[in-house]
């Protein structure tokens, strides 16, 4: 039997703001800082500001995402996905609100540090964070509900992450974040893709044109291979350009791992899934790790 969840409880709140999901928020500010150390830019007081904020506008995000995805309907007793916190009466609709206004308030209490130390960039970073993160299934265009999702991770948890991250610690974007930026994208891109071919059946019956829900199933597996080829073709592109050592090819020794998982989204159906969006939440976590210890002169 699973755990048993009490309405309202601090597990409630845990499950609700998916810490699995956190990697993609983790692995581009660890890659925009190593971006940073190449140029002898480090600061650790703003590298870690921009970690919490960056957790702080995903975890707000999670709990958006629960709250308007309970509200039209997609999250019903068919999910094949994890339990969400509305939908199961964990939380309730007040509750959720009041998180998400809490999580941002201390994000935004962080904003205004990194504000202090990079200029009034930030402010414009911080904030289309935090609007894209509500529009992402909230307001009356919903990014995930007219297949958008995807181009909003890759822009935000990708050059946005990696670029603001380097730029706060910088006070400019070093060329070599624009590239790096990339497979952090990409890669967290693949997480969304891997949700949506699980769930492209309950999407299409709750109206959420999803990329996979309007080209087929067998359009998101394309993409997820495709993402995983500009993922990996990103550290040899750079090393081979002169840009860093041949170290940055470490994420390579994921490969492997890339293509069984690879090979799980063209042929799983179901729950199964769900392992194979953890695990490709996981090779983000590594490959990013990897990638910026490759990339640290």
């Amino acid at each position: 039997m699973g755990e048993v969840v009490a309405p309202g409880s601090v597990r409630a709140w845990a499950l609700a703001a998916r810490p699995a999901t956190l990697t993609a928020a983790f692995a581009p500010v660890a890659v925009g800082t190593a971006c940073a150390l190449g140029v002898g830019a480090f600061r650790w007081d703003a590298a870690l500001a921009a970690l919490i904020g960056a957790f702080l506008i995903q975890i707000a995000t999670n709990f958006a995402n629960d709250l308007f995805d309970f509200q039209k309907g997609a999250d019903d007793e068919e999910r094949l996905g994890p339990t969400r916190a509305a939908q199961a009466g964990l939380l309730t609709v007040e509750q959720l609100r009041k998180g998400i206004a809490l999580t941002l308030l201390l994000a935004l209490g962080v904003g205004v540090y990194l504000t202090w130390v990079a200029g009034p960039w930030v402010v414009a970073i911080g904030l289309s964070s935090i609007v894209a993160g509500l529009a992402y299934t909230g307001g009356p265009f919903p990014l995930a509900y007219n297949g958008l999702g995807d181009v909003f991770v890759m822009a935000f948890f990708g050059f946005v992450a990696v670029c603001g991250t380097a730029f706060v610690q910088a006070q400019y974007v070093p060329d070599l974040a624009w590239v790096a930026a990339v497979p952090m994208g990409a890669l967290a891109t693949g997480i969304l893709v891997v949700n949506n071919v699980r769930d492209f059946e309950g999407d299409a019956r709750a109206g959420k044109h999803t990329l996979v829900v309007r080209f087929g199933r067998d359009s998101g597996v394309r993409e997820y291979v495709v993402l995983l080829i500009a993922s990996y073709a990103t550290p040899v592109a750079l090393w081979l350009m002169g840009w860093t050592t041949v170290w940055v090819c470490l994420p390579l020794v994921t490969v492997p791992w890339a293509a069984r998982l690879a090979q799980s989204v063209a042929r799983d159906r179901g729950v199964v899934l769900n392992q194979t969006l953890a695990g490709t939440a996981k090779l983000l976590s590594v490959f990013g790790v990897l990638f910026a210890i490759g990339m640290v002169p």
